[in-house]
């Protein structure tokens, strides 16, 4: 610098070059014309009013997804928006509703328990355990996913009453526990809960450790627990609110075990005192869920009548005989626990539901947030208008769609149950419940990440799911041991067809009574989008992987391995069968729906999630190119295939999302005006 030269005026020079440059004026342009003008700020422009009209109807593909009761689910769903006690929220010009998580436990327990009395008093649950047939279950079904979407806690609180509980009583008990306590536990007389998991044993029901014994001088079972880890654990509605419970013990006669049977005990009085001889306590603060009131329990040799032994399977007559209409002790034990299987096929649908809330909410703000333009004076563009945005929406938004026709699928198998599909409803409610809440956390990470830090507020729904969530591939069922039965059933059904020399019937496993499928050598995206190449791919996978997963069992039980060890040791092709039948039986179930759309607008936009899906599962799995099924070409070309369609799918996404039929109510202000809702006078400091 010339020292020579003023301050001033170097610093003026230096503005003007600055504000050239900013503006793009001629380096020869007076300084005086280089003001700079303020920006406009930014406005919010809502999808509907940007986005190209629904190529199909909305409604049609709400009615496929949904699959029954539409109008009983938008009736629940006013019943909670037309009640304080659902916390409504004006915010941005709209209404939500949603729990208050900022209260403590205490606090989210009693507001849950509100909530379910006025549910009661609308008539939610009538004829919930008391009106048979399948359209009543159904219903049953539909209102509980409702409720769900409000909030985990709720429908848990409710599911254990009516599911577990409730449905112990009707599928385990017979007409002397059906007269005595159906009727009031849908009535809310009592509270029920159901005592299954110990503090040592969970998936393991077989080995829990409290002990029912009988004493044939006074015709009453004692029911203790022996030690520590016998202690009853993560029992929902049991801490402060539940008046009954299922007690599952094993039962000794004699001196001699018979197994683990169910027992119905008392646990509090009319005025919610704890009855005498047990003890509870609570199992304190949880990442998720604490409007359930999850408690630990203790029995020191409590009587209960012989008449509570719930008796269908198997009873104790007077003398202290044992009889049992299944001698099979197998079987009898794979009954006691057949109330779960409503537990999962319920938390699959609810997984589906929640994901379908996240997927709204994330693809409503990308459809109305801009980041970046790709000209200098552009405008910025859509998030969703990204290709790499779309790839990580829009894939999750087809999962959603066919996962929905799976949980439709398993839920009217369930209602139309037979003791000859009890075997197939285990296997699927296994496979389902662990792939879809899966899936379900999944979704919501990527939803969550999607919205950015608008993603972390409580109000937005998507991060606070996913604490609420979490539990999902837990309950009813680690995921990973329901991954593993499913594997074992299908290595049973293998070795039973070839012992017996008969083809395959039953889980869509006909298709190993074919020939093997042939994949051409060279995909176009023609056949890549059909659907008979999509079915003989997914069935090649599993077909390989079943014999594979037989043939080194069978090696390890060469070498001298029991089976348990063998099948133990071979626990990586199990995972990967496990997954390849459920992604066969997703399509499968999913092709079924789309063959009773008549051709058209909604027909087209079905076959579009589909292959995404595919092609996804493709992606997304090292399976097809590490067991030879595609080559390292044709895997590429499936992944190429993805960004081709999601870009087809995006005109399309908020007319998928509306179809979800999720009210606006239940989803958050970032899902609409975000900007207003964030406005001062609108802000929650």
């Amino acid at each position: 610098m010339d020292p020579s030269t003023p301050p001033s005026s170097t610093a003026a020079r230096r503005a003007a070059a600055i504000a050239r440059h900013l503006v793009g004026l001629s380096p020869l342009a007076d300084a005086a014309h280089a003001a700079l003008e303020p920006s406009a700020c930014l406005s919010y422009g809502s999808p509907e009013s940007s986005e190209p009209a629904p190529a199909f109807s909305p409604l049609e593909l709400r009615l496929l997804l949904d699959g029954h009761h539409v109008r009983e689910r938008d009736w629940a769903f006013r019943a909670m928006e037309e009640s304080p006690l659902f916390c409504p929220r004006r915010c941005g010009g709209r209404v939500f509703v949603s729990p208050d998580y900022n209260e403590g436990k205490e606090g989210q327990r009693e507001a849950t328990m509100r909530r379910v009395g006025y549910l009661a008093r609308r008539g939610v649950f009538r004829g919930w355990l008391t009106e048979p047939g399948p359209e009543a279950e159904l219903r049953k079904l539909a209102l509980l996913e409702c409720l769900g979407v409000y909030d985990h806690s709720l429908a848990i609180k409710i599911g254990v009453h009516f599911f577990l509980w409730g449905s112990a009583i009707k599928f385990l008990g017979t007409k002397r526990h059906h007269d005595k306590w159906l009727s009031d536990t849908e009535n809310y007389v009592i509270k029920g809960c159901f005592s299954m998991t110990e503090l040592g044993h969970g998936s393991n029901v077989r080995g829990i450790e409290t002990v029912a014994t009988y004493d044939s001088k006074t015709r009453e079972f004692m029911i203790n627990t022996p030690c520590e880890s016998a202690q009853k654990y993560w029992i929902g509605g049991a801490a402060n609110h539940a008046t009954h419970t299922i007690v599952f013990a094993q039962l000794h006669i004699n001196g001699r075990n018979e197994g683990v049977h169910a027992f119905v005990a008392q646990i509090r009085d009319e005025n919610e005192n704890v009855m005498p001889n047990i003890q509870i306590a609570d199992c304190g603060h949880k990442i998720g869920l604490n409007g359930v009131d999850n408690g630990r329990i203790w029995f020191n040799n409590i009587r209960v009548p012989r008449e509570n032994l719930l008796n269908l399977v198997a009873d104790v007559l007077p003398d202290g005989q044992y009889v049992s209409m299944i001698d099979d002790p197998d079987q009898r034990f794979a009954a006691f626990l057949s109330p779960l299987t409503l537990g999962r096929v319920n938390i699959a649908v609810n997984a589906v539901y929640v994901s379908k809330v996240g997927l709204a909410i994330a693809v409503r703000y990308a459809l109305s947030r801009r980041a970046f333009s790709v000209t200098p004076d552009g405008p910025e563009m859509l998030l969703l208008d990204y290709p790499s945005h779309q790839r990580r929406l829009l894939p999750l938004l087809a999962k959603a769609c066919l996962m929905s026709s799976s949980g439709n699928f398993m839920k009217r198998m369930y209602v139309k149950r037979t003791p000859e599909l009890n075997k197939a409803i285990h296997i699927y409610s296994s496979a389902l419940k662990a792939t879809l809440t899966w899936q379900n956390m999944t979704t919501l990470q990527e939803c969550r990440e999607a919205c950015g830090g608008q993603g972390l507020k409580t109000e937005n729904r998507i991060g606070i799911f996913k604490a609420e969530f979490d539990v999902q591939s837990t309950f009813e069922g680690d995921n990973n041991v329901l991954m593993q039965q499913v594997s074992k059933a299908l290595y049973a059904e293998f070795l039973a067809a070839k012992r017996k020399n008969q083809p395959f019937k039953g889980l869509g496993l006909e298709h190993l009574n074919g020939p093997c499928p042939v994949i051409p050598d060279y995909l176009t995206s023609g056949i890549l989008r059909s659907s008979n190449f999509q079915m003989d791919l997914l069935c090649l996978r599993e077909r390989d992987l079943l014999k594979q997963f037989t043939t080194e069992v069978s090696n390890h039980l060469a070498q001298g391995k029991s089976r348990e060890k063998a099948l133990m040791l071979s626990y990586q092709l199990a995972e990967d069968l496990a997954r390849a039948f459920t992604e066969r039986t997703i399509l499968q179930i999913f092709l079924e729906d789309e063959k009773n759309i008549p051709t058209g607008s909604l027909k087209d936009i079905l076959g579009l999630l589909r292959s995404l899906y595919v092609m996804v599962c493709i992606d997304e799995s090292a399976s097809f190119l590490r067991y030879g099924c595609l080559s390292k070409e044709n895997v590429a070309a499936a992944r190429k295939e993805v960004m081709t369609l999601c870009s087809e799918l995006r005109p399309h996404a908020l007319a998928i999302v509306s179809s979800f039929g999720i009210p606006d109510a239940f989803l958050s202000p970032l899902a609409f005006d975000w900007i207003e809702a964030n406005a001062r006078s609108f802000g929650n400091e």
